[in-house]
């Protein structure tokens, strides 16, 4: 059993804060992926709030936790609905802006009926973008943890700073390359991408070799990459830790937002003061469970339903 290497302070305001994206998504199901200058006919469209920081801190909520989310919505009615989304749903919404005349974060995501598993196109007005002296640092220091998806890097470099200055712990999901993002690594203590990114990142093809140059070159307490069908792998102290996934009850319909789920889940075990393996258990349980309908929030599960379901989880797909 591998405990984290860090204690979490409890004398903060929130369990969890985090800062970065939300989006507002177009969910487009269709019995097979269209060939090139075709024509076919949908099944399925619906509307749904997503984004990475703002559906990590939707999901701790629902699971009992007390968070914060600080990002920019548009004045647009996309941005309206974004906000409302996250609302009533209990985040502590203090520090969001809405930015007049901004155009929120829209993604049109072509969903697979076969397989669940999408394809994002997706736009961001540049007026939603934090500079560094922009960043809401009063908030950094006010979670246990500080969650990033790390998109505007020299903004979320300030923001992980504050945190540690207060000795809040600092955890990132990160898929792609950003300027400015070898500044923000090393002030992150869990770092968890996609299977593209310690790739993308240190140019070594070997999974468990990138992930241990990715620890030495930034320092990292603890790293990782998601592995979709796969579950996910940790490398921590010196050793890896590999968990499978779980198999979604009644079928995968959607893969929308299944690494933010997996991040809620890891977090849970972590504020929960579970240990490594239990906590990455607990992140693909709730990405299975996530993957139950459309939308990268629709089926996050709450505390009772993420406990029933582990009693009965066949452990791999």
């Amino acid at each position: 059993m591998m405990r984290f290497p860090f204690s979490l302070t409890t004398k903060k305001d929130f369990d969890c804060v985090g800062f970065g994206l939300n989006a507002v998504d177009h969910l487009i199901v269709v019995p097979e992926y269209p060939a090139f200058d075709t024509k076919l006919r949908l099944l399925k469209h619906t509307q749904a709030a997503g984004g990475q920081a703002a559906s990590t801190m939707v999901g701790l909520r629902r699971l009992g936790l007390k968070t914060a989310y600080a990002g920019r919505f548009g004045s647009d009615p996309e941005g309206q609905f974004g906000l409302e989304a996250i609302k009533s749903e209990d985040v502590n919404l203090e520090f969001a802006e809405v930015i007049e005349g901004a155009r929120n974060q829209i993604a049109f995501i072509i969903i697979d009926a076969r397989s669940g598993e999408r394809t994002i196109i997706w736009d961001r007005d540049e007026r939603l973008s934090y500079a560094p002296q922009e960043a809401p640092l009063a908030l950094a220091a006010r979670g246990r943890v500080l969650h990033l998806d790390a998109h505007d890097p020299p903004a979320c470099a300030r923001m992980a700073q504050a945190a540690r200055d207060a000795g809040t712990i600092v955890t990132a999901d990160i898929d792609n390359i950003y300027e400015g993002l070898p500044e923000l690594l090393p002030l992150i203590d869990i770092l968890v991408g996609s299977r593209e990114f310690p790739h993308r990142l240190t140019g070594i093809a070997d999974q468990r070799a990138s992930l241990v140059e990715l620890k030495a070159r930034y320092g990292c307490a603890i790293v990782g990459m998601t592995l979709g069908r796969s579950g996910a792998t940790i490398y921590c102290e010196g050793g890896f830790i590999e968990s499978p996934a779980l198999e979604v009850p009644g079928g995968c319909r959607d893969t929308t937002g299944a690494g933010d789920a997996f991040h809620t889940g890891f977090l849970y075990g972590l504020l929960s003061n579970q240990d490594v393996g239990t906590s990455l258990k607990l992140a693909n349980a709730v990405a299975a469970l996530k993957c139950r309908s459309l939308g990268a929030r629709s089926a996050l599960p709450s505390a009772s339903e993420l406990n029933e379901f582990l009693k009965s989880a066949p452990e791999t797909l």
